[in-house]
Parts: C-alpha cells; sequence; structure tokens
C-alpha cells in the first residue's frame, strides 16, 4: 500500500490526482508505479509509517516465513506424487485419491482465516509452534496408514490443520515489516512452497525404493523437526498497537475491488492446484512415462518457480503493482493450461513444466501481496488475507476432485479436464485485472483526505 501525502494547508481543497484529472495532489513514487494495488483515498490507511523495509529483523521473518511455506504449502504442493503412489498401490480412482489433498490445502486456507485473526492478536509465535508440531506429527501418522480413510485423517486434515496454523502468521509478519519492498519479500517467503514441494517429493520418490514409504514419510518429518526449530526462533512479530478485531471484518466485502478481486481468485484456485497434482499422473498415464521420471517434471515446475517468484515480485515493486503483475500470471497459467492440450512427448512435456513453473510461480508467490493491497489498516492485515484465503479454499477443495471426475468420466483422457482448468483460471484472472481497474476509477473520484 502506498500513503498520499498532503500538506494541510491543500488537504481541504485538493483532489486525488489521476492520468485522466487536471486536479493536482502530491503522490509518492510508490504510488505512481502501482497503483493498481492501493486501495481507494477515500479508506483511511492507519499503517504505521515505520516499517523497517529491511535489516536483519526484517529479512529473518522471511526465512521463518520460508520456512513456515516449506512445511505447509510445500508439502501440499508435493502432492502429485503421493497422489500416484496412492491410486497405483491401493488402486483407487483418481477423484477419490485427489480429495485427500483437497482436503488439506482447503484446510490449509480455511484455517488461515482464524490463524490470521489470532496473528493480528499478538499470538503468532504460539501459532507457529502449534502448527508446526500438527503438521510434523500428521507426516508421522501418514507413514503408519494402511487404509484410506486412515490417510485421510493424517494427510488430509491433520495436515491441513497444522499448514493453516503455521503459515498464516508468518506470512503476516512479512507483510507488516515491509512497504516498498512488500512485494518482494512475500514472493521471497513464498518460495518456501516452491523448496518444500521440491524437498518432499523427491525424498518420497527417490529413498521409497530403498527405505520404502513409510521410512520415506518419516524422513520428512525428521527434516521438518529441525527445520521448524530455526523458523520458531527467527519469528519475531512486530509489536503494534493492537485493537479489537472481529474474525471476520464483513465490512471489507463493501469494497467493490476487493470482492470482485477475491472471486476472481476463487476462480483461479478453483484449477491452479489441479495443473500440479495431475502433472504427475499426466506424464505416468498419458505419455507412459515410468514413476521416477514422472516426478521429475513436478521438480521442474517448482524448480523454475524457485525463480520466477523474486523476479515477478521485484516487478510488481518497482513497475506494475502486485495485483496487475497477479492477474497477468494468471491469464499466462491459464493459457498454459490450454497449451498443455498439446503436450505429446517427453521433451514437450520438460519445455511445458519449466513454463508452467515460471508464470504459476509468479502468480502463488504474489498472491497473499495482492489480498495486502487492498487493506486499509495493517493491523487487520491478516483478517483481511485469511477471509480471501478460505474462500479460496473452497475453490481447492473442489477443483482437483472436479478434475479427478472429469478425467474419468473421460476414460482417463485429460481434454476436457484441461479445458475447464484453462477456462476457470482464465476467467478469474480477468477478474483480478477488472479489480485493479476499479481501484483506479476510485482514486480518480473527488474525495476528503
Amino acid at each position: 500500500m502506498s500513503n498520499i501525502s498532503v500538506s494541510e494547508n491543500e488537504a481541504s481543497s485538493s483532489e486525488p490526482e489521476n492520468k485522466n484529472s487536471p486536479a493536482v495532489i502530491e503522490e509518492s513514487p510508490e504510488l505512481q508505479r502501482a497503483s493498481s494495488s492501493t486501495v481507494p483515498p477515500d479508506v483511511p490507511s492507519d499503517e504505521p509509517p515505520d516499517a523497517p523495509d529491511g535489516g536483519w529483523p526484517a529479512w529473518s521473518q522471511v526465512v521463518s516465513a520460508h520456512i513456515a511455506n516449506m512445511i505447509s504449502w510445500g508439502y501440499g504442493t508435493g502432492f502429485s506424487v503421493f497422489q500416484l503412489y496412492y491410486k497405483q498401490t491401493m488402486n483407487l480412482p483418481a477423484v477419490q485419491v485427489s480429495w485427500i489433498g483437497s482436503v488439506q490445502i482447503f484446510l490449509c486456507f480455511l484455517v488461515g482465516v482464524a490463524s490470521g485473526r489470532l496473528s493480528d492478536g499478538g499470538h503468532s509465535r504460539q501459532l507457529y509452534a502449534t502448527g508446526a508440531i500438527i503438521c510434523i506429527f500428521g507426516m508421522f501418522m501418514t507413514s503408519l496408514t494402511n487404509t484410506y480413510w486412515q490417510i485421510l485423517l493424517a494427510q488430509g486434515f491433520c495436515q491441513g490443520i497444522g499448514a493453516g496454523l503455521v503459515f498464516m502468521p508468518a506470512s503476516a509478519s512479512v507483510a507488516v515489516y515491509f512497504k516498498k519492498n512488500r512485494s518482494f519479500a512475500i514472493a521471497a517467503s513464498g518460495c518456501g512452497s516452491s523448496s518444500g514441494a521440491i524437498l518432499y517429493p523427491a525424498i518420497v520418490q527417490f529413498l521409497m525404493p530403498s527405505v520404502g514409504f513409510p521410512w520415506a514419510v518419516r524422513i520428512c518429518g525428521f527434516i521438518s523437526i529441525a527445520l521448524a526449530i530455526v523458523g520458531f526462533c527467527l519469528l519475531k512479530p512486530r509489536e503494534l498497537h493492537r485493537v479489537p478485531a472481529p474474525y471476520l471484518d464483513l465490512k471489507a466485502f463493501k469494497s467493490l475491488p476487493y470482492s470482485l478481486f477475491t472471486a476472481g481468485s476463487f476462480l483461479v484456485y478453483f484449477s491452479l492446484f489441479t495443473i500440479l497434482i495431475y502433472i504427475n499422473s499426466f506424464a505416468r498415464e498419458i505419455l507412459g512415462l515410468g514413476d521416477v521420471k514422472s516426478v521429475e517434471f513436478v521438480l521442474v515446475t517448482n524448480a523454475i518457480a524457485i525463480v520466477a517468484r523474486p523476479i515477478f515480485g521485484f516487478l510488481a515493486d518497482k513497475f506494475l503493482g502486485p495485483v496487475e503483475t497477479f492477474g497477468l500470471n494468471c491469464i499466462a497459467l491459464g493459457v498454459m493450461a490450454f497449451g498443455w492440450i498439446g503436450v505429446h512427448e517427453r521433451i514437450a512435456m520438460y519445455v511445458y513444466s519449466a513454463f508452467v513453473g515460471f508464470v504459476n510461480g509468479g502468480a502463488q508467490g504474489l498472491f497473499t501481496s495482492a489480498i495486502s493491497s487492498f487493506v486499509p489498516d495493517v493491523r487487520k492485515m491478516g483478517t483481511w488475507i485469511g477471509m480471501t484465503l478460505g474462500l479460496c479454499g473452497f475453490a481447492t477443495l473442489a477443483g482437483p476432485p472436479t478434475m479427478g471426475a472429469i478425467v474419468d468420466a473421460n476414460g482417463g483422457k485429460y481434454l476436457w479436464a484441461q479445458v475447464w482448468a484453462g477456462s476457470t483460471i482464465i476467467i478469474g484472472g480477468t477478474m483480478v485485472l477488472i479489480s485493479s481497474r476499479l481501484v483506479l476509477r476510485d482514486s480518480a473520484k473527488p474525495s476528503a483526505i
């Protein structure tokens, strides 16, 4: 968010400056660079002017959030390896197996609503510790499972609840430590989801032949213990003036730009994770590649995403703004979903995985930063972000099973599932871009500051 500075003598007679308006107002450079990421000027902003925006205290929060994203989103995004393993060993249909990953990601989003509000209330460290413990407990319980419902409880419910508790406090902490470089910082911390989506699937896939599936998952748990300790020690939430706030701030939805952005994000996330979850199965079942080769595409996608996230974060901070950069990446991802239809051989799959990783990394890496651009009061950062994440959680719950049902209904063919994914993402991305235009429209209206 950007500040608008107006002298006291001019405040009563000035109107907001806009590209299409002759009225004059002094704007900060940040507002000129990223006007699409600001809230309308008639909404008061209580954001502290002294955000560190750098230095070890601020960047250490990025490291802590990076680790939290590894344990939460990284493990969940890497579900494609588990998807293929469960489908092959338990002879279950794709739609049934997909529910495990969907529940995990859904709860991560939904629990973020409560943990976001609690982190605003000063309970970030308690949430981080509790969430990490539940996540790790879920990993070890997954290693002991033998039936579908046991896997659903351990990896779906337990892991999802823990993930929702651990990632939100860390992400909100990063947002309030940065202002000018917020998009870059959040994108860098978000790289943790890609780091985790490389680490955990690689461990499971490459160690499973030698130590077996249970011990491969336990090794994931032991590594997570070490990571969680480091992340917890680094987490130092800013001491801000706390004000009583509800778990839901329904007044937020009176803002048309915020509401439209949330609706568009819902459509994007309905199909975003389906690409990441099914890319492994597609390589195995349609292209006829082995298990080891299939997982390589997952690793390529997430490795490229690590590079893409800070790049798009920099572009958002310096040139386009987080909302427009997020929206453009979503549309590009939708186009890539349609491009998936033309993949018929291994080399094409490698190229496709790289491009998907690049645009998907930009989209996911900027999501939290884009939401924060609509928040007028930094003390409600976790609440507003949590509400959008909670609604998007319902999309991730229904998305992968829907794609699995489409694949199963078409005899294992992916064509109409790919069309569905591309259509929903492009429509959602377009709505996100429109929300940024509405902010500019509202900024052009004369209002008292």
